[in-house]
């Protein structure tokens, strides 16, 4: 039988149990990694997890002439970015669809050498997540930008010019670019509404290490002064807490014990709290946190995502799984991605009793109460779950369908898991450490 690396048999009914390590932020660390073209000296990055979208950053910058090479310990990375250069259009389009991280090199590329070409980006369709705003902010700082018909072509024809921005929603991908371009802008950029996740500020620390001024106040606005030249860095990057929730919903799913080292408390409190109120159970020491099922049942709860200090869109997938196990409804509102949602379809294929609503149900109105958009939803449990073919449809959506595969009873086939290689290291291994019934078609794991 030949061996389909991109389908996984699962056997549930397993409680995952045992120990685990979650290292650097997806949301984090490719974006420390572009931050490195800024610079006129070589930057260490350490606790860099195996993941795709770090391999695809890796691939882009050594083609722009970074050498990225290993350094002393496991998961650290050496970037030297002293000979950045052009890269070849066909070379920059190979990597088209495979990542959104491309669009961040805008601003570095048009400092370092004045033009930058961005092919079409990919990532998970979960829904609008507009490149347009990009395009707009870095016009506001001087760039002139020519669309054509492999992506988009910029230049900056003077140096680029630091500018007031209003952001109408504070999305994460904005904040990064308007970082990453006014931080060597002439004059001060100020940024209103910004994001402020915990990636958002180690972000800034790395930055500030480099060289740069900025300042973050308590009403979202980020003031950023520009200066002259950027240094290296070295930075250490802050764990991965979006699947360290993960880890901790599939604790809970499948009334298991999982000790997470490398989860911090700090990053994770709104979870901590939510995770209590479910009825899951967790003990946090100075290397990890362990979280585990109590026993007895799980409790029904009113969720509302929001970006941070809220309950993370990430985290809410994989929970929504535990949440078909808990008693009575659960009411979960998600404002958002409004698509996030679609993955509950083939969860009620397995059993799961839940009802997506275009009303915003459970809290404040959003953004996408009037704009016919199913991001509500009802799950009344608890339900068994069964084995199923599942589709993974993106990254948060693709774990949460391991985790209800992990719980159901039987075996499902899990199609397209290579998509959970973006943002979950070595995520197969981590199952079969964790005792998980799983094998590739033809090749036993565990």
């Amino acid at each position: 039988m030949t061996v389909n690396d991109d389908v996984l048999l699962v056997h549930g009914g397993t409680p995952l149990e045992g120990e685990i390590r979650v290292r650097g932020a997806k949301n984090l660390v490719p974006k420390a990694m572009v931050a490195a073209l800024l610079g006129s000296a070589p930057s260490r990055l350490r606790n860099v997890p195996d993941i795709r979208d770090v391999r695809v950053v890796r691939g882009l910058l050594q083609l722009h002439g970074v050498t990225v090479r290993p350094g002393e310990e496991p998961g650290e990375l050496i970037l030297d970015p002293t000979y950045v250069e052009s890269a070849n259009v066909a070379d920059i389009d190979a990597h088209a669809g495979s990542s959104r991280i491309p669009i961040l090199f805008c601003g570095p590329l048009l400092h370092r050498l004045g033009h930058a070409f961005i092919p079409g980006l990919g990532g998970c369709d979960i829904g609008g997540r507009p490149i347009d705003f990009h395009f707009d902010v870095l016009r506001q700082f001087g760039a002139t930008i020519e669309k054509r018909a492999d992506g988009q072509y910029l230049e900056a024809p003077q140096r680029l010019r630091g500018t007031k921005i209003d952001l109408p929603y504070p999305s994460v991908g904005a904040t990064e670019q308007v970082l990453l371009t006014a931080v060597l802008a002439e004059g001060v950029t100020e940024l209103s509404n910004a994001a402020v996740e915990p990636e958002i500020e180690d972000l800034i620390c790395v930055l500030q290490k480099m060289g740069a001024i900025i300042a973050m106040d308590t009403d979202r606005t980020i003031r950023i002064t520009g200066v002259d030249s950027l240094g290296g860095y070295n930075h250490r990057a802050l764990p991965d807490r979006l699947e360290a929730a993960s880890w901790a919903s599939a604790a809970l799913a499948t009334g298991g014990n999982i000790y997470v080292r490398g989860a911090q408390q700090r990053s994770m409190m709104t979870f901590l709290n939510t995770y209590r109120k479910v009825g899951g159970a967790f003990e946090i020491d100075d290397e990890g946190i362990r979280f585990w099922h109590p026993g007895g049942q799980l409790k029904s709860i009113a969720l509302e995502t929001d970006v941070h200090p809220g309950f993370q869109t990430d985290w809410q997938q994989p929970l929504v799984v535990a949440l078909t196990q808990a008693t009575g409804l659960s009411i979960v509102h998600e404002t958002v991605y409004e698509s996030r949602l679609g993955f509950t379809s083939a969860l009620n294929q397995m059993g799961a009793h839940i009802q997506l609503y275009r009303e915003c149900l459970g809290g404040s109105d959003c953004r996408f109460g009037a704009r016919n958009f199913l991001h509500s939803a009802v799950v009344s449990g608890p339900t068994k779950l069964q084995g199923a073919d599942l589709v993974i449809p993106d990254l948060r959506g693709g774990f949460s369908y391991l985790i209800a595969a992990l719980a159901a009873e039987g075996t499902s086939r899990v199609h397209g898991i290579d998509l959970i290689n973006r943002g979950y290291e070595n995520f197969m291994e981590k199952l079969v450490e964790l005792g998980a019934k799983v094998e590739l078609p033809g090749k036993a794991l565990g």
